[in-house]
Protein backbone atom coordinates (compact mmCIF):
# COMPACT_ATOMS: atom_id res chain seq x y z
CA UNK A 1 0.00 0.00 0.00
CA UNK A 2 1.24 3.61 -1.23
CA UNK A 3 1.79 5.14 1.98
CA UNK A 4 0.42 9.34 2.07
CA UNK A 5 2.65 11.99 0.86
CA UNK A 6 3.24 14.86 3.09
CA UNK A 7 4.65 18.17 3.01
CA UNK A 8 6.16 20.62 5.69
CA UNK A 9 6.34 24.19 4.88
CA UNK A 10 6.77 27.48 7.07
CA UNK A 11 6.33 30.89 5.66
CA UNK A 12 6.97 34.80 8.15
CA UNK A 13 7.30 32.63 11.79
CA UNK A 14 9.53 31.49 14.23
CA UNK A 15 9.60 28.35 12.57
CA UNK A 16 8.72 26.91 16.09
CA UNK A 17 5.90 24.79 15.04
CA UNK A 18 8.30 22.99 12.66
CA UNK A 19 11.06 22.32 15.57
CA UNK A 20 7.89 20.85 17.67
CA UNK A 21 7.51 18.37 15.00
CA UNK A 22 11.21 17.48 15.09
CA UNK A 23 10.93 17.36 18.79
CA UNK A 24 8.53 14.18 18.15
CA UNK A 25 11.85 12.20 18.25
CA UNK A 26 10.82 8.59 19.60
CA UNK A 27 7.62 8.63 17.23
CA UNK A 28 9.05 10.28 14.30
CA UNK A 29 10.53 6.61 13.49
CA UNK A 30 6.93 5.18 13.65
CA UNK A 31 5.52 8.41 12.13
CA UNK A 32 7.92 7.62 9.03
CA UNK A 33 6.98 4.17 8.36
CA UNK A 34 3.49 5.48 8.61
CA UNK A 35 3.82 8.21 5.78
CA UNK A 36 6.43 9.50 3.50
CA UNK A 37 7.68 13.10 4.07
CA UNK A 38 8.95 13.82 1.25
CA UNK A 39 9.01 18.06 1.37
CA UNK A 40 10.41 19.50 4.66
CA UNK A 41 12.66 22.04 4.30
CA UNK A 42 14.03 22.18 7.64
CA UNK A 43 15.43 18.81 7.67
CA UNK A 44 15.92 17.64 4.42
CA UNK A 45 18.02 19.48 1.40
CA UNK A 46 16.37 17.00 -0.89
CA UNK A 47 12.02 17.64 -1.34
CA UNK A 48 9.68 17.40 -3.52
CA UNK A 49 6.13 19.51 -3.72
CA UNK A 50 4.03 17.18 -6.25
CA UNK A 51 1.03 15.24 -5.84
CA UNK A 52 0.74 15.65 -1.66
CA UNK A 53 -1.57 14.20 0.16
CA UNK A 54 -1.63 16.38 3.50
CA UNK A 55 0.46 19.75 3.18
CA UNK A 56 1.53 21.02 7.02
CA UNK A 57 2.18 24.79 7.10
CA UNK A 58 3.20 26.90 9.39
CA UNK A 59 3.70 30.98 9.33
CA UNK A 60 1.58 33.90 7.72
CA UNK A 61 1.31 35.28 4.19
CA UNK A 62 3.56 39.19 4.51
CA UNK A 63 4.84 39.22 0.95
CA UNK A 64 4.19 38.29 -3.03
CA UNK A 65 6.21 35.88 -3.30
CA UNK A 66 4.74 34.17 -0.39
CA UNK A 67 1.17 33.89 -1.68
CA UNK A 68 2.44 32.65 -4.65
CA UNK A 69 4.55 29.72 -3.16
CA UNK A 70 1.18 29.14 -0.90
CA UNK A 71 -1.14 28.89 -3.90
CA UNK A 72 1.39 26.57 -5.80
CA UNK A 73 1.59 24.18 -2.57
CA UNK A 74 -2.45 24.39 -2.12
CA UNK A 75 -2.92 23.00 -5.87
CA UNK A 76 -0.10 20.29 -5.48
CA UNK A 77 -2.10 19.17 -2.13
CA UNK A 78 -5.41 17.27 -1.24
CA UNK A 79 -5.31 18.55 2.17
CA UNK A 80 -3.83 21.83 3.21
CA UNK A 81 -3.54 22.20 7.51
CA UNK A 82 -2.66 25.42 9.18
CA UNK A 83 -0.45 24.65 11.97
CA UNK A 84 0.33 27.26 14.78
CA UNK A 85 -0.92 30.77 15.58
CA UNK A 86 0.57 32.42 12.57
CA UNK A 87 -0.74 30.18 9.94
CA UNK A 88 -3.89 30.32 11.77
CA UNK A 89 -4.42 34.20 12.82
CA UNK A 90 -1.31 36.10 11.40
CA UNK A 91 0.81 36.23 14.59
CA UNK A 92 2.40 38.27 16.61
CA UNK A 93 3.65 40.06 13.16
CA UNK A 94 -0.35 40.87 12.49
CA UNK A 95 -0.58 43.16 15.48
CA UNK A 96 0.66 46.74 13.00
CA UNK A 97 -0.91 45.65 9.38
CA UNK A 98 -2.28 49.34 10.01
CA UNK A 99 1.25 50.54 9.54
CA UNK A 100 2.07 51.63 6.06
CA UNK A 101 4.32 49.22 4.32
CA UNK A 102 6.62 51.29 2.90
CA UNK A 103 7.10 53.51 6.44
CA UNK A 104 7.68 50.08 7.92
CA UNK A 105 10.28 49.22 5.46
CA UNK A 106 12.21 51.79 5.75
CA UNK A 107 12.59 52.07 9.26
CA UNK A 108 13.71 48.19 9.61
CA UNK A 109 15.75 48.20 6.76
CA UNK A 110 17.13 51.79 6.44
CA UNK A 111 19.06 52.45 3.08
CA UNK A 112 18.60 48.52 2.24
CA UNK A 113 14.94 49.14 1.50
CA UNK A 114 15.01 49.21 -1.95
CA UNK A 115 16.40 45.55 -1.89
CA UNK A 116 12.57 44.55 -0.79
CA UNK A 117 10.17 44.27 -3.73
CA UNK A 118 7.29 43.63 -1.72
CA UNK A 119 5.99 44.09 1.79
CA UNK A 120 2.31 42.85 2.70
CA UNK A 121 0.40 42.97 5.61
CA UNK A 122 0.90 39.57 7.51
CA UNK A 123 -2.28 37.68 7.02
CA UNK A 124 -3.10 33.93 8.24
CA UNK A 125 -3.09 31.21 5.16
CA UNK A 126 -7.36 31.25 4.96
CA UNK A 127 -6.54 34.51 3.63
CA UNK A 128 -5.32 33.47 0.51
CA UNK A 129 -6.25 29.69 0.14
CA UNK A 130 -8.87 27.08 1.21
CA UNK A 131 -7.48 25.58 4.97
CA UNK A 132 -8.50 22.70 5.61
CA UNK A 133 -7.69 22.22 9.09
CA UNK A 134 -6.13 23.91 11.43
CA UNK A 135 -4.03 23.60 14.68
CA UNK A 136 -3.69 27.05 16.81
CA UNK A 137 -0.57 27.38 19.34
CA UNK A 138 2.70 28.97 19.65
CA UNK A 139 4.10 26.60 19.05
CA UNK A 140 1.42 23.94 18.55
CA UNK A 141 1.58 20.98 21.15
CA UNK A 142 3.55 17.54 19.60
CA UNK A 143 0.42 15.53 20.29
CA UNK A 144 -1.80 17.83 18.80
CA UNK A 145 0.39 17.18 15.59
CA UNK A 146 0.53 13.13 16.16
CA UNK A 147 -3.40 13.38 16.71
CA UNK A 148 -3.91 15.31 13.55
CA UNK A 149 -1.85 12.98 11.49
CA UNK A 150 -3.57 9.54 12.92
CA UNK A 151 -7.04 11.08 12.33
CA UNK A 152 -5.86 12.17 8.84
CA UNK A 153 -4.65 8.63 7.95
CA UNK A 154 -8.00 6.89 8.78
CA UNK A 155 -9.91 9.83 6.92
CA UNK A 156 -11.25 11.96 9.64
CA UNK A 157 -10.34 15.19 10.57
CA UNK A 158 -8.88 15.88 13.86
CA UNK A 159 -11.60 17.42 16.69
CA UNK A 160 -10.07 20.20 18.51
CA UNK A 161 -10.95 21.20 22.13
CA UNK A 162 -13.43 24.06 22.23
CA UNK A 163 -13.33 25.18 25.74
CA UNK A 164 -10.70 27.87 27.28
CA UNK A 165 -7.62 27.77 28.79
CA UNK A 166 -9.68 28.63 32.64
CA UNK A 167 -11.27 24.77 31.92
CA UNK A 168 -7.42 23.36 32.32
CA UNK A 169 -6.75 26.04 35.05
CA UNK A 170 -9.71 24.85 37.32
CA UNK A 171 -8.36 20.90 36.31
CA UNK A 172 -4.99 21.82 37.64
CA UNK A 173 -6.24 23.62 40.79
CA UNK A 174 -4.49 26.79 39.80
CA UNK A 175 -5.21 30.31 41.09
CA UNK A 176 -7.07 32.36 39.32
CA UNK A 177 -4.78 34.91 37.65
CA UNK A 178 -8.07 37.40 36.37
CA UNK A 179 -10.07 37.41 39.73
CA UNK A 180 -8.32 36.39 42.24
CA UNK A 181 -4.81 37.99 41.40
CA UNK A 182 -6.08 40.82 39.25
CA UNK A 183 -3.78 40.23 36.10
CA UNK A 184 -4.48 40.85 32.83
CA UNK A 185 -5.61 37.16 31.87
CA UNK A 186 -7.22 35.86 28.79
CA UNK A 187 -7.57 32.71 30.12
CA UNK A 188 -11.34 32.89 29.39
CA UNK A 189 -11.75 33.49 26.14
CA UNK A 190 -8.49 31.77 24.33
CA UNK A 191 -8.50 28.43 23.25
CA UNK A 192 -7.25 25.27 25.50
CA UNK A 193 -4.53 22.37 24.88
CA UNK A 194 -1.72 23.80 26.40
CA UNK A 195 -3.11 22.39 30.08
CA UNK A 196 -2.47 25.90 31.21
CA UNK A 197 0.79 26.13 31.10
CA UNK A 198 1.63 29.90 31.42
CA UNK A 199 -0.62 30.32 34.64
CA UNK A 200 0.63 26.83 36.33
CA UNK A 201 3.97 28.64 36.50
CA UNK A 202 1.82 31.35 38.37
CA UNK A 203 1.65 33.80 34.65
CA UNK A 204 -1.29 34.81 32.97
CA UNK A 205 -2.38 33.54 29.69
CA UNK A 206 -1.85 35.58 27.11
CA UNK A 207 -3.69 34.35 23.83
CA UNK A 208 -1.08 32.82 22.16
CA UNK A 209 -3.49 29.95 20.85
CA UNK A 210 -6.01 31.90 19.80
CA UNK A 211 -9.61 32.90 20.69
CA UNK A 212 -12.21 29.96 21.60
CA UNK A 213 -14.70 29.03 18.28
CA UNK A 214 -17.16 31.68 20.56
CA UNK A 215 -15.25 33.70 22.72
CA UNK A 216 -17.21 36.20 25.24
CA UNK A 217 -14.96 38.84 24.54
CA UNK A 218 -17.38 42.10 25.96
CA UNK A 219 -17.85 40.12 29.33
CA UNK A 220 -13.77 39.93 29.39
CA UNK A 221 -13.52 43.15 28.94
CA UNK A 222 -15.81 44.69 31.26
CA UNK A 223 -14.30 42.49 34.01
CA UNK A 224 -11.01 44.12 32.97
CA UNK A 225 -11.64 47.46 32.98
CA UNK A 226 -13.14 46.71 36.40
CA UNK A 227 -9.85 45.70 37.47
CA UNK A 228 -8.50 48.79 36.44
CA UNK A 229 -6.81 47.92 33.42
CA UNK A 230 -6.82 50.95 30.18
CA UNK A 231 -9.12 49.81 26.71
CA UNK A 232 -5.73 50.20 25.13
CA UNK A 233 -3.86 47.70 27.54
CA UNK A 234 -6.63 45.35 26.54
CA UNK A 235 -6.23 46.42 22.98
CA UNK A 236 -2.79 45.19 22.91
CA UNK A 237 -3.07 42.60 24.97
CA UNK A 238 -5.72 40.77 22.94
CA UNK A 239 -3.90 41.79 19.37
CA UNK A 240 -0.85 40.30 20.96
CA UNK A 241 -1.15 36.45 18.62
CA UNK A 242 -4.63 36.91 17.13
CA UNK A 243 -4.93 40.69 15.14
CA UNK A 244 -7.47 40.15 12.53
CA UNK A 245 -9.94 37.35 14.90
CA UNK A 246 -13.41 38.47 13.75
CA UNK A 247 -14.62 38.26 17.73
CA UNK A 248 -11.31 41.00 18.43
CA UNK A 249 -12.47 43.16 15.69
CA UNK A 250 -15.95 42.40 16.51
CA UNK A 251 -15.38 43.50 20.46
CA UNK A 252 -13.01 46.91 18.71
CA UNK A 253 -15.93 47.79 16.66
CA UNK A 254 -18.54 47.67 19.11
CA UNK A 255 -16.21 49.81 21.55
CA UNK A 256 -15.47 52.53 18.54
CA UNK A 257 -19.17 53.17 18.22
CA UNK A 258 -20.07 53.37 21.90
CA UNK A 259 -17.54 55.94 22.69
CA UNK A 260 -18.76 57.60 19.01
CA UNK A 261 -22.21 57.38 20.99
CA UNK A 262 -21.27 59.06 23.83
CA UNK A 263 -19.39 62.10 22.53
CA UNK A 264 -22.94 63.34 21.19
Amino acid sequence: MTKPRIGIYGFTSCAGDQLAILNCEDELLELASLVDIVSFRMASSKNDDTNLDIAFIEGSISNEEQVEELKEIRKNCKLLVAIGTCATYGGVQAMRNEVERGEMIKKVYGPQEGRWKTSLPALPLSAYVQVDYAIPGCPIEKWQFLQAVASLLHGDLPSLVNYPVCTECKIQENVCMLVQKGELCLGPVTQAGCYARCPSHNRPCHGCRGPIETPNVTSELNILLEKGFTYEDIKNQMRNFAAPSEAIEELFSKERNNAAKNKH
